[in-house]
């Protein structure tokens, strides 16, 4: 399919662009990082302008996490109940979980480009749960743009081999995102520690 779409990018442009990041914030399978990467190489040719591709890649991905909130509003628990039947969506989905409860809007604002596999799983937690829509959105938002800089810009910068700008691309994010998951366990497991310490002391 990845081939495929690739070939339509010079005919519909941006909006295949966008259809594919929405698609992608919904946990379907379609090759998001690779259009934005290859879009990039088309703004470096000239065939298509920098700035509504990035808007283009960012608005779809927006769009898409705003649709995956508001669906775990107003049907989550027994959507996620489900999800949940699947083991490893459930576990993607326990991970998601995990990062909201150690830090809820850093949370949101990684998980759209840094943690992007657990994004779409955030997006029903904190839509299920009640999860303040002004902070989720404002997350979301400056986490698209980071995404679609990231790919989009990378693209541009090595349009002559996309093949190396994503295993580049993806090598940095790996490792920072082994790091932030460090960090955000040891502040999960701090929290709980100070939970379990101020229980005790109530007794």
């Amino acid at each position: 399919m990845t081939d495929w779409l690739l070939a339509l990018v010079p005919q519909y442009g941006l909006w295949l662009l966008a259809a594919t990041t929405f698609f992608s914030c919904l946990a379907l399978p379609f090759p998001a990082s690779i259009m934005m990467l290859t879009a990039g190489g088309f703004v470096a040719a000239g065939d298509l302008a920098l700035l509504p591709t990035f808007a283009a890649a960012a608005g779809g991905g927006i769009a898409g996490d705003q649709f995956g909130f508001w669906a775990g509003r107003k049907i989550g628990t027994p959507l996620l109940d489900r999800v949940r039947r699947d083991p490893a969506r459930d576990k993607l989905l326990k991970k998601a979980v995990v990062m909201l409860e150690a830090k809820g809007i850093v949370a949101v604002f990684l998980t759209r480009w840094l943690f992007s596999p657990l994004g779409p799983w955030v997006n029903l937690v904190t839509g299920s749960t009640g999860y303040g829509w002004h902070r989720f959105t404002a997350a979301g938002v400056a986490g698209e743009a980071v995404w679609s800089g990231l790919y989009v810009g990378m693209g541009y910068g090595f349009a002559d081999n996309i093949t190396a700008a994503s295993d580049m691309l993806g090598s940095v994010l790996g490792i920072l995102a082994g790091g932030a998951a460090v960090v955000i366990l040891g502040l999960w497991l701090r929290s709980a520690l100070k939970a379990q310490r101020a229980g005790s002391a109530e007794k």
